[in-house]
């Protein structure tokens, strides 16, 4: 009796040893998946907060990117109004070198003409000094116009 009782002890201490580990990996498994379920949790966390600090950057870097476009729109309208301006300075020089020739080749002329032909170029001389005049007042404005726009850039 002495051996049976050893026996049954020795089975059941087997037998219940078993059941613990076997409890004990189970355990284990519901421990490794809430484990992984909070490691889950975690990178998805840290994934959105990455994604939206990328979304920030580029919402930062389009804003730059409309502002240095705006920049340069502007840079090349002061350049266009810089070109125009000095067009239009260099064709009101032209104009008061033309009209000054005009009327040197007039007054060279006035000592063979009659005495109505002569008043009527001395007139014409008038009217052209006084478009020369008003040409050179253009050509001021246009000077500083062209100076105002060369400061913008």
């Amino acid at each position: 009796m002495n051996t049976t009782i050893k026996f049954t002890l020795a089975l059941m201490l087997m037998l219940t040893s078993q059941a613990f580990f076997a409890q004990k990996i189970v355990t284990s498994d519901k421990q490794q998946q809430i484990i992984n379920q909070k490691a889950e949790k975690d990178a998805k966390k840290a994934s959105d907060e990455y994604h939206t600090k990328l979304n920030d950057e580029q919402a930062k870097l389009k804003k730059e990117q409309k502002r240095v476009e705006k920049e340069k729109k502007q840079v090349e309208k002061h350049q266009k109004d810089l070109k125009n301006s000095e067009k239009d300075l260099e064709k009101n020089k032209k104009k008061v070198a033309k009209l000054e020739s005009d009327n040197q080749k007039m007054n060279s002329k006035l000592g063979s003409l009659s005495d109505e032909e002569s008043q009527k170029q001395q007139l014409k001389i008038k009217k052209n000094e006084l478009e020369i005049q008003k040409l050179k007042v253009k050509q001021i404005d246009q000077q500083k116009a062209l100076d105002k726009a060369q400061a913008q850039i």
